[in-house]
């Protein structure tokens, strides 16, 4: 989806949405991410519907950028590196359908990138199991309630503590160390 000329969203679900906004909010380009939930049936869910598995919905973020400063494929990058792309049962400490990766396109120029970063990541060796994050179109985006949003930022401790206890930290840092912080 365009937001006009130059602004596109991106939406991406990689478990805990907490865990998936500092490191794109950080970005040059990137003008707004939100913390919410998509692909469900249910209208304007809740936190706790989701966290129930009644929804169908996903914890995910929706990032609104300025495709002139940073392009699509950037964000791919970006995003492969905050999850475990071979775990389709959640992302570290959380498990289940709310917290599965999967990258919802907006357009087919995005579905066309976002399949072949995922060929690329998986025969780049990079994992010795295969890719299993999903590609599927965006579908309405519900925005998660406010003590959700910026979390990282509201309650650093909080959140650095989860990221660290949730193996999340550790595994980014294995898998990618030093490419990570040139991101």
């Amino acid at each position: 989806m365009t937001v006009n000329d130059r602004l596109q969203l991106a939406t991406f679900a990689g478990g805990c949405f907490w865990c998936m906004v500092k490191p794109f909010d950080e970005i040059p380009g990137i003008k707004k991410v939100v913390s919410g939930y998509t692909g469900g049936t249910t209208k304007n869910p809740t936190y706790e519907q989701v966290c129930s598995g009644v929804t169908g919905h996903t914890e995910a973020v929706q990032i609104t950028f300025d495709s002139t400063v940073i392009p699509y494929v950037n964000l791919l990058d970006l995003y492969w590196m905050q999850i475990d792309p071979t775990d389709a049962g959640g992302q570290f400490y959380d498990r289940g359908d709310s917290y599965r990766p999967a990258i919802f396109y907006h357009n087919e120029e995005q579905r066309v990138l976002a399949e072949k970063s995922k060929q690329n990541l998986d025969e780049s060796g990079k994992f010795t199991r295969p890719i299993v994050v999903t590609i599927e179109p965006a579908q309405p985006f519900y925005e998660a309630e406010e003590y959700h949003q910026e979390f990282y930022r509201k309650n650093p401790e909080r959140y650095n503590a989860y990221q660290h206890g949730s193996g999340r930290a550790q595994f980014i840092d294995r898998h990618w160390g030093d490419q990570h912080e040139q991101k």
